[in-house]
């Protein structure tokens, strides 16, 4: 099954959700209007479905291989990211003056779907050197941004980001690898980093390492962590790569999934030492590299949605083709495709209600995230910036749960055939499982939303954002209709239920940390299920004022908000309860009983 991008429904909810004609109207955005977005959008299409998305199945049966300190990629992934730098992907939503064609988050974000949907292992790679730079675009010197930024956004060169360590997993404050100055600017920097994806390959003439460090008079902690360039060739003064530098791949791990994105072990600094420069001031790399990880968290959920919009259209399609038993209501005496059958559209609807609520709050997300860059109004850019901040965690860790239960759907839809690698619908749940480890595992993005999105305001954003809810279903109830009805009467009760999670979350944290933290995850999906059933229902009421000009999609809009609240939506009072009732069980069996 190939892959085939949602453009209809990506434009949909760019126009009527995400406000994209509003975002054109931001300073520097000018040339980003719906028409701008469409000719992207369908180019991005094109590339992605004809180019990348065949390279799937190849990179499963043939990963990424290493040999003597050299990474293989698969077959064709080289002359892909060739054809993938050439025509600007890279640069999509990264500023004009570094030769980036400054487009709007939303529209790189739309791009960036289908470039997961295409091939998650592939979009690896330029997810990352999106991160670096946004790191370098934030804290970066002068040179250093006129000296790395151009080439890394051109594709010239990819980027990396270098966190984890053998004994310091998502605990930083545990980092060991040292930076010794060396006088000239320069440091020389020495350790082991361990899970970096794309840290060595062969599809770019240089790769940039971001490397978390330590200077030798460096505080304890978090507090003494400085962010470094460390290039795999040294930059000579004309821009051309120089010598090699001493950062080696001793290794790539071998995973569930994911197989062609090569995990590398680095080591710095075995000859020598690996020259390194500083970014910004010593011990303030962590802040630094919290630009990076932010931007990659975003990027992670957008993962989420994509594969699991590849494994929904391969189950679709199987579904459509696959002849089994004959209808429960007698309406055939023969077998008819299962596609037929309630319970497999149960699963399918179910599939497509889940991603279609994730797109919807992750493309919102990207345009507060372009508000608070680009609004001419100080004011206005803070309440933007702090609503994307607040949504970023959600859309990481919602959106990735989300995924291995679409996924796995997808294998079920299938059957038996589902858990036959041949079909193809195994690897898009063997793909997904990481997506909600890497990058901060679900549970870090529940205790980020917790303390610092939810507490630190004293739950003003997660009012806010409940007050908006109201206005919505105030909307839905001026509507009138069965279906409009049912959405408004369980979006309610879902923002009910997440109002009294927040007071609870706000009142008790300091009290009563383990209480609040062991319902943090169930928290985190309680937002992505009642602000997916939000954006659902605007959804509905835009697909109902639009149902003139195309009644098969809108009206598939307005059935989707409907099994969406009734199957999804309605679990919210239980997640409520989870997190205000159910701290006690969970903390009452003391660790050397399990």
């Amino acid at each position: 099954m190939t892959y085939r991008a949602p453009l209809k429904d990506m434009l949909f909810v760019m126009n009527e959700l995400a406000g994209l004609e509003a975002v054109s109207q931001l300073p520097g955005f000018e040339e980003a209007t719906p028409e701008t977005a469409q000719a992207v959008l369908e180019e991005a299409a094109k590339f992605n479905e004809q180019v990348v998305a065949p390279l799937n199945r190849a990179g499963d049966l043939e990963p990424s291989s290493w040999k003597d300190g050299v990474v293989t990629t698969t077959p064709g992934f080289k002359d892909a990211f060739r054809q993938f730098a050439e025509g600007g992907w890279q640069g999509v939503q990264h500023p004009q003056e570094f030769e980036g064609q400054g487009l709007p988050k939303l529209i790189g974000t739309a791009c960036n779907e289908m470039l997961n949907s295409a091939n998650l292992s592939f979009s690896l790679c330029p997810l990352l050197t999106d991160g670096a730079i946004e790191a370098l675009l934030t804290a970066g010197s002068e040179a250093q941004k006129a000296t790395f930024l151009p080439k890394l956004i051109s594709g010239a060169w990819t980027g990396t980001m270098n966190l984890t360590e053998p004994q310091a997993g998502s605990d930083l404050a545990a980092v060991r690898t040292r930076a010794e100055p060396q006088g000239d600017g320069t440091y020389k920097v020495f350790g082991t980093k361990i899970f970096i994806t794309y840290g060595e390959h062969d599809m770019a003439d240089n790769i940039v390492h971001l490397v978390l460090a330590r200077t030798p008079n460096a505080p304890e902690g978090v507090k003494g962590i400085s962010l470094f360039i460390v290039p795999k060739f040294l930059v000579n003064a004309d821009g051309s790569n120089g010598a090699r530098n001493d950062v080696h791949c001793v290794s790539i791990e071998h995973k569930l999934g994911i197989k062609a994105s090569p995990t590398a072990v680095l080591q710095f600094g075995d000859h020598g030492g690996a020259i390194g420069t500083l970014v910004g001031e010593e011990n303030r790399g962590l802040e630094y590299m919290f630009i990076m990880m932010n931007s990659a968290r975003f990027a992670v959920g957008m993962q989420g949605i994509a594969i699991s919009e590849r494994a929904y259209q391969q189950a679709v399609g199987y579904a459509r083709e696959r002849v089994q038993s004959r209808p429960v209501d007698g309406s055939a005496r023969e077998a008819v495709t299962i596609i037929h059958h309630p319970d497999v559209k149960r699963m399918l609807m179910t599939m497509r209600s889940l991603i279609e609520g994730a797109r919807s709050v992750a493309y919102v997300a990207a345009a507060f995230n372009d508000a608070a860059h680009n609004h001419p109004d100080e004011a206005v850019r803070k309440q933007n910036q702090a609503v994307y901040e607040f949504l970023v965690p959600i859309v990481k860790g919602w959106s990735t749960e989300l995924s291995i239960d679409v996924t796995s759907l997808g294998v079920q839809v299938h059957g038996g055939m589902g858990f036959i690698e041949e079909t193809g619908a195994a690897q898009h749940y063997r793909d997904s499982r990481i997506l909600a480890i890497y990058e901060g595992t679900t549970a870090i993005q529940a205790n980020d939303l917790v303390g610092r999105k939810t507490v630190r305001d004293g739950g003003a954003v997660a009012r806010a954002l409940c007050a908006s809810i109201a206005e919505t279903e105030a909307a839905l109830g001026k509507h009138g209709g069965a279906a409009f009805t049912a959405v408004q009467a369980q979006l309610a009760k879902g923002r009910a239920a997440l109002e009294a999670v927040v007071e609870f979350v706000v009142a008790n944290t300091k009290s009563d940390p383990n209480a609040v933290f062991a319902g943090s995850v169930p928290y985190l999906k309680l937002c992505g299920i009642v602000f997916s059933g939000w954006q659902l229902g605007r959804a509905m009421l835009a697909a109902d004022a639009k149902r003139a000009e195309d009644p098969g999609f809108h009206d598939a809009k307005i059935a989707t908000a409907h099994f969406f609240a009734e199957h999804v939506l309605s679990q919210a009072s239980g997640l409520r309860d989870a997190v205000v009732a159910g701290s006690a069980p969970v903390n009452a069996v003391a660790p050397e009983q399990f």
